[in-house]
């Protein structure tokens, strides 16, 4: 194969050099090429039910409440249970039409890992109507230190 390498009469070569132009057309179409299945990708996500409209009461719910004694008993509604037994009153309020809500209320000087099973059992039991109690009890502790 013949290549020519221009004239030897001294002149400059008048033809321009493509080879760098090509060279960067094609890594914009391969990176061109590469990008588009990312943008055409679809993720499917379920949305939430819509709300009935506001003008409408929610359920009445009948409110079961779990304590924590400074002595770490765990009491439901005010009887001691164990941890097996709050367990099967945990399952007993999700056979209801409308789950009752459940009020988690420790006390300060509780154990803490006594809270900590407490609600490990209740976050496995599938309750979702659930909430803390009692904290404004210790609002105080703030203000009296800012006080001082």
């Amino acid at each position: 194969m013949a290549m020519s390498g221009g004239k030897d009469d001294g002149e400059p070569m008048m033809e321009m050099n493509t080879t760098p132009l090509i060279d960067v057309m094609l890594v914009l179409l391969i990176m061109f090429i590469i990008t588009i299945p990312v943008a055409t990708h679809a993720v499917n996500i379920d949305l939430p039910a819509p709300t009935p409209p506001s003008d409408v009461p929610p359920p009445k719910r009948d409110k079961n409440k779990v304590y924590i004694t400074p002595e770490g008993i765990v009491q439901w509604n005010g009887q001691a249970v164990d941890n097996g037994g709050l367990l099967y009153q945990l399952q007993e309020t999700l056979k209801y039409p409308v789950e009752p809500e459940l009020q988690f209320e420790p006390d300060a000087q509780a154990p803490y890992d006594v809270t900590a099973k407490a609600l490990n059992i209740i976050k496995g039991s599938g309750v979702t109507a659930f909430g803390f109690v009692g904290n404004e009890k210790y609002g105080g502790f703030g203000k009296a230190a800012n006080a001082q």
